[in-house]
């Protein structure tokens, strides 16, 4: 609501920029009633960490680098013709990298599942570990050629070649 007021406040030089920001959804801030400028709107509205996910789309350089400074909000942007999603920022790659090392389980849980797992039988030993093997397979049957069938005796020919085969007439 801040940015429409704040492009109606700066007039017909930037009608256009505020009917398509008419077009999106308006969230609610928490200065509805005494507007602040778009931009303090906008970063108020991701602090404590972006809890609704939203996504900053600017060509403002003063903006773009106060949200690179908050960890885990994508910034949009505008070359030419087209839409461009920015790289990371350092601050959001080293809040991943955190997160990954403070991994899910804390060492203290960790620690009772193992004894528990021990208590049941079910650690794994180093002795037990066992492979499949790869059994050996044989050739692709698409690949090899049909079986040839036995040749009769020279003397006996097959009941099939003993009969002669009428010809068929033509009727024209």
């Amino acid at each position: 609501r801040c940015v429409l007021k704040e492009l109606e406040s700066l007039g017909k030089a930037l009608y256009g920029a505020k009917l398509i920001a008419q077009r999106f959804q308006v969230r609610n801030c928490s200065h509805h009633k005494d507007p602040v400028s778009g931009s303090t709107c906008l970063l108020s509205m991701i602090e404590e960490g972006n809890p609704h996910h939203f996504f900053i789309a600017t060509q403002d350089q003063d903006l773009a680098n106060k949200v690179k400074k908050k960890a885990g909000v994508p910034l949009l942007f505008i070359i030419q013709n087209t839409m461009v999603l920015d790289k990371p920022s350092p601050k959001s790659l080293a809040f991943v990298q955190k997160l990954q090392t403070n991994e899910l389980v804390p060492e203290h849980q960790k620690q009772s599942i193992e004894q528990l797992k021990e208590k049941e039988g079910l650690a794994k030993q180093e002795g037990e570990k066992r492979r499949k093997r790869k059994r050996a397979g044989g050739p692709n049957p698409l690949s090899c050629l049909k079986k040839k069938k036995k040749k009769t005796q020279e003397g006996q020919e097959p009941s099939a070649e003993k009969k002669k085969r009428r010809k068929r007439k033509r009727n024209r």
